[in-house]
């Protein structure tokens, strides 16, 4: 993972498009979301993310903010114990994990706060993947033509999050796409659209929420970028 980070930095990290957050202290950091963080023991995390790690990352020019997956409500303490600097949720649909639940954002958003973490819920436009995982059926959320979409980013903006992320923009075969759409089908696969809506529903929805966050996070931002 360290010599990942390096790369990363090294390679493309002076680059204009190269995307970095400013925290609360000034400083403006990569972001890296690491999904499956939850698989690597904290013990092993804390090498990298600690300042007293062994192959740490901190105040170097390799630091940056750890964003890591929460899916049990259990990974929290981990994720604290491991040097995160904050979670998110990533799965589009609402109940799967405790962390996608839209009802456990405000609780999640406390914790981060005791904690000086970045709380991210991710939102998502439905979810529909048994063209690729035929028994997941239950999972299935449908976008009720945007209904679904707007209902989590009211839940999201509820929570008064720092960030919201949105799961996603072209993953098609999850169903979670936002881009444009237009009628395909191919010989195994009918692809889902927007109609009777325009190709660009989830781009005006998404503009449409966005100007919506803007707005309400200036109110209490300020109070909650993350120091490090």
């Amino acid at each position: 993972m360290y010599k990942n980070i390096k790369y990363i930095i090294d390679k493309y990290g002076n680059h204009s498009a190269f995307y970095r957050y400013k925290t609360r202290t000034g400083n403006a950091l990569p972001m890296f979301y690491i999904y499956d963080s939850y698989i690597t023991k904290p013990e092993k995390w804390v090498n990298l993310l600690t300042p007293s790690g062994s192959h740490t990352v901190r105040n170097s020019a390799y630091d940056g903010l750890f964003i890591a997956l929460l899916v049990e409500e259990k990974h929290k303490y981990d994720i604290l114990q491991s040097g995160f600097d904050g979670i998110y949720t990533y799965f589009a649909t609402n109940g799967f994990t405790y962390g996608s639940s839209h009802q456990n954002w405000a609780s999640l958003k406390i914790f981060c706060d005791r904690y000086n973490l970045i709380f991210i819920p991710s939102v998502g436009p439905g979810y529909i993947d048994t063209s690729i995982r035929p028994w997941n059926s239950q999972n299935t959320r449908n976008r009720i033509n945007g209904k679904y979409y707007e209902v989590s980013l009211s839940a999201a903006l509820q929570a008064q999050p720092s960030l919201i992320s949105i799961t996603s923009f072209n993953e098609w075969h999850e169903g979670t796409q936002i881009e444009k759409a237009i009628p395909k089908r191919t010989s195994n696969t009918v692809y889902l659209d927007y109609r009777p809506h325009k190709p660009g529903l989830y781009l005006e929805l998404t503009r449409k929420w966005s100007e919506k966050y803007s707005k309400e996070r200036a109110t209490y931002a300020h109070k909650k970028l993350p120091a490090s």
